[in-house]
């Protein structure tokens, strides 16, 4: 569960719920609202979807969750970390791999150059194949 300092720290009520949002967040690493939701009610039941996503907004309006868009679906929320980085979605297989932001130093760079673009790396997520799908037989790759 969380730590009920870390959440008075930030100036929010402490509350059953909000403990297990956070935590659900937490274990799961990438998970929709849906997989947040059904991860707390595995210890409490009665939660519904509303207040999870209320639950996740605050909690990422004080800087403990993060949320990302990994490719087609709907927005994932992932526990908030000192450090940013950039999410690497295999479109086959639904892994996520986090990445260092030093990582896509060229590529950023190389769009402010081009194109005076500035990118917003706490949001970036970059679709492909990871290596494992990439080297499956034609059958199972998608386009």
């Amino acid at each position: 569960m969380a730590d009920k300092h870390e959440l008075r720290d930030k100036g929010l009520r402490l509350t059953p719920q909000r403990e297990l949002v956070l935590a659900a967040v937490r274990a799961l690493e990438h998970a929709t609202p849906e997989e947040v939701a059904e991860k707390v009610k595995q210890t409490h039941p009665g939660i519904n979807l509303s207040t999870v996503y209320r639950n996740l907004e605050t909690l990422e309006n004080v800087g403990l969750v993060q949320h990302s868009h990994l490719g087609h679906g709907g927005v994932r929320y992932h526990a908030s970390t000192e450090e940013i980085h950039a999410h690497l979605n295999c479109e086959s297989c639904g892994t996520i791999i986090e990445v260092p932001i030093d990582a896509t130093a060229s590529f950023t760079q190389s769009l402010l150059d081009g194109y005076g673009f500035h990118t917003d790396l706490a949001h970036l997520a970059i679709a492909g194949r990871c290596e494992t799908c990439f080297n499956m037989p034609e059958t199972f790759n998608k386009p």
